[in-house]
């Protein structure tokens, strides 16, 4: 017997489409660089993103499957690029504006960018880009700041004049590249991740699902994580798909200005790494001014773990963290942690316990623990091991790479290098990167948990957890931390306050107090930085 459903392709144009038809009137709120906010539509949208198609196939003469770059920050023009690049048939490719020029040369000469589409306020960066570059795509300029865009390149808005409202998509197979991002190269040369039409409209959907992100026409969503950041966690596309308004802050990030964000705009949801909510709650425990949010605001944060601490300090304003877990490489939404109906009857404290695990796999994904010997080890809260996942917005190779039998195994399970553990309902706990556990004394100590206790103590803001050497024991923990502004912890009174959680072999005897914490390009701690700062440390555990 044969299935008798149409053999319709999964398409992101079919959203573009969709929101022109059903939520033309939905808002899209973009903060400039004065400050002022520019207010445009879901209908401006299905417009301006067909223009900027039919430029970049008759002006430019992009070619389906042809890669065009991005160098934006979170605004309505980026957002024209999500769907206009596709929409003309060739691959979105958002490139971190927080790279090196080095970097970001090496990855535009990977992809092979045919066109750039760059902030006039990101043009100094590119100028340091483009001496270093094989071939300098064509590049147009977005006038984010209000101001003449430079005669020697072509304007944004002069590129994507003209009607296009006869614009036709260009007929296209569901698994088409549609867009690509870059992983951070924290252990050597970033990596192209290739996702296709089928891949992103599949990851959207589960995104709306309600025990996962649960979208709604009605939500107001402030898109903080960086567009060229996996797609911004593919919410742009998700948010669309039900209409629910999207604003975006620009390039102003502190705790201030997106909390009169989220205050002005009745934000009903946001989203960020735990850096921007560190930032936020700062500004919310500010006794100077009183904050009148949407009640129940729920807040999506991902990129490192969130600690218990953080969930609970945030439940005191009535806003609710709901924490993800994810790569590049996975779309990126790998678990959600929600909480089920069983938990119900737990206290608050458990409950907030429960959240501060990564979550479990939405539909779709599929997640094993496997051991260095190959074992798969199972799903009862203790036996760790290296996740490994596999599903249909997952990848299964790198662009211009051989396959890896470090990043995938022989069967094409992704490895992710991270360590954790699976309880009996699915929920992971992650332990460590593979390449952060400390082996003291032949015992292995988690760096993750070690640095979300420490950030519960009030003093404290940040921390990190490094290995050092130790000629008795190999490896100790050296605690790197970032104290509260005019507040002093002593390292006893650290000891003190960690040794509840932990075994007394497990207590660092090695802390750094330092004014930040080195990150990534995409917020996470550096900690090859850190292990260079302390390079020659020696533990002062003692023998």
């Amino acid at each position: 017997m044969k299935s008798t459903m149409m053999p319709v392709q999964l398409s992101i144009n079919h959203l573009l489409d969709r929101a022109g038809r059903y939520f033309p009137r939905h808002e899209i709120v973009s903060r400039l660089p004065d400050k002022s906010l520019e207010r445009s539509t879901y209908g401006d949208l299905h417009r301006r993103a067909r223009q900027v198609a039919q430029a970049l196939r008759n002006k430019a003469g992009i070619g389906r499957g042809e890669p065009v770059a991005t160098l934006m920050w979170n605004h309505a023009a980026h957002l024209e690029c999500y769907f206009g690049i596709p929409a003309a048939g060739a691959v979105l490719h958002t490139l971190n504006l927080r790279l090196s020029p080095e970097d970001i040369a090496y990855i535009v000469d990977d992809a092979g960018d045919r066109a750039l589409i760059v902030d006039d306020m990101l043009l100094p960066l590119w100028e340091r880009v483009k001496p270093l570059l094989r071939i300098v795509p064509r590049t147009i300029v977005h006038a984010f700041t209000g101001v003449p865009v430079p005669e020697e390149y072509e304007n944004y808005e002069d590129f994507i004049a003209g009607d296009a409202s006869s614009y036709m998509y260009p007929e296209q197979d569901e698994n088409e590249a549609l867009g690509m991002c870059y992983t951070s190269g924290t252990t050597g040369r970033p990596k192209g991740v290739v996702y296709s039409h089928r891949s992103m409209m599949l990851h959207a959907l589960t995104e709306c699902a309600p025990d996962v992100i649960g979208l709604a026409s009605r939500d107001r969503i402030l898109v903080v994580v960086p567009m060229f950041h996996a797609n911004a966690w593919a919410i742009p596309f998700a948010a669309i798909m039900v209409g629910a308004s999207q604003i975006f802050p620009g390039p102003h990030l502190g705790g201030e200005d997106l909390l009169d964000l989220m205050e002005s705009e009745r934000i009903t949801l946001a989203l960020g790494v735990p850096t921007i909510w560190l930032m936020i709650l700062q500004s919310l425990e500010s006794p100077t001014r009183k904050r009148s949010l949407v009640a129940d605001m729920r807040m999506l944060v991902g990129g490192a773990a969130v600690p218990v601490s953080l969930i609970a300090a945030f439940e005191k304003h009535g806003m609710h963290i709901v924490q993800g877990w994810g790569m590049t490489e996975m779309s990126p939404l790998g678990t959600v942690s929600a909480l089920r109906p069983k938990h119900a009857s737990l206290s608050t404290e458990e409950q907030y316990a429960i959240r501060a695990l990564q979550g479990a796999a939405p539909p779709l994904v599929e997640m094993r623990l496997v051991t260095d010997d190959g074992a798969t080890q199972p799903w009862d809260g203790v036996s760790a091991g290296e996740i490994q996942a596999r599903g249909p917005w997952i990848t299964g190779s790198y662009h211009n790479a051989p396959q890896d039998s470090e990043k995938f195994a022989s069967d094409g399970w992704l490895r992710t290098g991270d360590v954790g553990v699976l309880d009996a309902d699915g929920y992971l706990r992650i332990v460590d990167r593979s390449k952060d556990l400390i082996k003291s004394g032949g015992e292995w100590i988690s760096s993750v948990d070690l640095e979300n206790a420490v950030m519960g103590h009030p003093d404290v803001t940040e921390a990190a957890v490094v290995a050092v050497p130790h000629p008795k024991w190999g490896e100790r923990p050296l605690v790197v931390i970032v104290p509260k502004s005019g507040r002093t912890v002593t390292e006893e009174q650290l000891r003190v306050f960690l040794a509840p959680y932990f075994a007394k072999w497990q207590i660092p005897d090695d802390f750094a107090f330092v004014d930040a914490i080195p990150r990534t390009s995409t917020g996470k701690f550096l900690k090859t930085a850190l292990r260079e700062t302390f390079k020659d440390y020696v533990s002062r555990t003692p023998s």
